[in-house]
């Protein structure tokens, strides 16, 4: 196993992995250890290359320090990704090897579920490192975090539709792209409340089998932003509000659980000018980290505290409007003034 840094300003660790054994070919950036260890996923995805995956690990890794700092969770920014189709190139080998890695940063990075990693590929990597977190119930951890985020997702989404002036999700009409194990649960909760639900997805099947279990509405994935809708949910990858999506967008509202939405951080200011609503993701989507959390609070993991601790996302993003109209900013910049702030007053 060979295991190299990578110099990056503003980032406090970044290393890649190459293990010829097992085929693993991994990034781990750890972005900022001020509030606590660096807690975030481990995904894996068929980057074309790593310059592609170093470019997702970055911004990644970042939001989750501002998140977690949002959020007050006691921990800072990392993320983890691995490169390779996780259809081909999962095996047990392969996530011992992930686990030597993230044992090799000795705890500065913890790591946990995220994009086509399950408790049963962690609970492999836990077998060479115990920076593993969102286990299994059984070994007393916080199990999966997919429902605790699109509880927190769902809770911030009361706070947009107060916010838009549409009331309450009763009747709200919800364009929601992306309907994995997040987005899904979140279609499900925001149906359950009464809101309009249309989903779309890359993956016709599942949206069809959706439709069918709960009688959604589906469109086609392409060209679906320009449905008119009252709240647009991007729940898939991130960099999806851009130059070209954004013109398009017939909607009050942008919020949704997928992480780094916006492809630049003046696409926050551009969605301002046209009176879009932007729900920051990384406010919106912390249910899971905060979730998982809890697990390393000195009394262990309980539910109770975790749903209560998640249900303050409502209260932050209340918050964060309120900045954003009284400072006369973007909620993106609003957001990461009040991170940057829990960051300083952290390290002062």
């Amino acid at each position: 196993m060979q295991i190299t840094e990578i110099q990056v300003d503003g980032y406090e660790k970044v290393v890649r992995c190459h293990d010829e054994e097992s085929g693993l070919h991994a990034l781990i950036a750890v972005h900022n250890t001020t509030l606590g260890p660096a807690l975030g996923g481990m995904r894996m995805l068929p980057y074309v290359s790593e310059d592609e995956a170093l470019f997702d690990v970055l911004r990644l890794s970042r939001g989750m320090t501002f998140k977690s700092a949002v959020a007050e969770t006691g921990l800072g920014g990392g993320k983890s990704v691995i490169i390779g189709d996780p259809k081909e190139l999962k095996s047990e080998a392969l996530f011992l090897a992930m686990g030597r890695f993230v044992e090799s940063l000795g705890g500065k990075y913890i790591t946990a579920e995220d994009m086509n990693i399950g408790i049963e590929d962690l609970e492999v990597v836990k077998r060479e490192t115990r920076w593993v977190t969102g286990l299994s119930r059984d070994s007393g951890s916080s199990g999966n975090p997919s429902p605790y985020t699109a509880r927190g997702c769902f809770q911030g989404m009361r706070a947009v539709v107060e916010h838009a002036g549409l009331g309450t999700l009763k009747g709200t009409r919800v364009l929601l792209q992306g309907i994995g194990a997040v987005g899904g649960r979140l279609a499900v909760l925001l149906k359950e409340a009464g809101a309009h639900v249309t989903i779309c997805d890359i993956n016709e099947e599942r949206a069809s089998e959706m439709s069918r279990e709960h009688g959604f509405d589906v469109v086609p994935d392409e060209g679906h932003a320009a449905l008119e809708c009252d709240i647009y949910a991007p729940c898939a990858r991130g960099a999806g509000i851009n130059d070209d999506t954004i013109p398009a967008l017939r909607c009050k509202a942008v919020a949704g659980c997928a992480n780094n939405q916006l492809l630049e951080p003046r696409h926050a200011d551009e969605l301002r000018s046209r009176g879009i609503l932007y729900a920051p993701d990384y406010v919106l989507n912390a249910g899971g980290i905060i979730n998982v959390s809890v697990e390393l609070l000195p009394g262990g993991y309980e539910e109770v505290e975790a749903l209560r601790r998640i249900d303050r996302i409502y209260d932050n993003l209340k918050l964060l409007f309120e900045i954003s109209e009284n400072e006369n900013i973007s909620t993106r910049e609003a957001a990461q003034r009040l991170a940057e702030s829990r960051l300083e007053e952290a390290g002062s």
